[in-house]
């Protein structure tokens, strides 16, 4: 499904299920040497979909460690984005040369729970989502603006190395053409030398029961 989001120079893979039993990666063993069953298994099958785009690549397979924001470190002259909840696993990769970042979420189609909204959304963004309900109510609006927040934290933490609060960055939604746009309220300054970063577009999609969403940074 994710594909669907996603530029053509981008590759990605994906899992509805784990494999019962399927080992940890040689080297990433560390990771996960203390998570519950539940968190070990989305680790090794996003790890799995991961090392499966990256052969598309023609990259051999590796280990993919956390960096200092659980963020996957890529190999060199890569960039991608590593997806999970509940019955979904997805990764997505590009040669740096053909995209300078990409995020990918995946969520649960249903409400955000009590009070996660109100610490998630800036002025307009409450009316925006209650117009959206109203308008298009088999969508959970309030899950879409979260998914797409965290698709632009992916985009956004490797160009700048810096966290980026829900609250820093002002999403509009548009439903036909299912496509979204975040405002940075914060100083986008880059660690790369590159333009400083003012906003982000993606695309979404709901199927199977989920939301997704895909942000690219030419």
């Amino acid at each position: 499904m994710i594909e669907q989001l996603l530029l053509p120079s981008v590759v990605s893979a994906e899992a509805f299920d784990d494999i019962a039993g399927e080992p940890v990666f040689p080297g990433e063993e560390q990771v996960v040497a203390r998570a519950v069953d539940s968190r070990r298994r989305e680790f090794v099958t996003a790890r799995r979909c991961a090392r499966e785009a990256l052969a598309k690549l023609g990259i051999p397979p590796a280990p993919i460690l956390p960096g200092p924001r659980r963020e996957p470190i890529w190999p060199a002259g890569v960039v991608g984005a590593i997806t999970h909840c509940a019955g979904y696993r997805a990764a997505a990769v590009a040669r740096n040369g053909e995209l300078t970042a990409l995020g990918i979420d995946a969520e649960p189609d249903a409400p955000l729970p009590e009070g996660v909204s109100e610490a998630v959304t800036v002025a307009g963004e409450p009316a925006m989502l209650a117009a959206l309900s109203r308008a298009y109510p088999s969508i959970h609006w309030g899950r879409l603006l979260f998914s797409a927040k965290e698709s632009v934290f992916k985009a956004w933490y490797p160009l700048t190395g810096r966290m980026l609060d829900f609250v820093e960055a002002e999403l509009t939604i548009d439903p036909a053409a299912r496509t979204f746009r975040a405002r940075l309220l914060v100083d986008g300054r880059r660690t790369d030398g590159g333009p400083p970063l003012t906003g982000f577009a993606g695309r979404f999609l709901t199927a199977r029961g989920m939301v997704l969403t895909a942000v690219t940074v030419p």
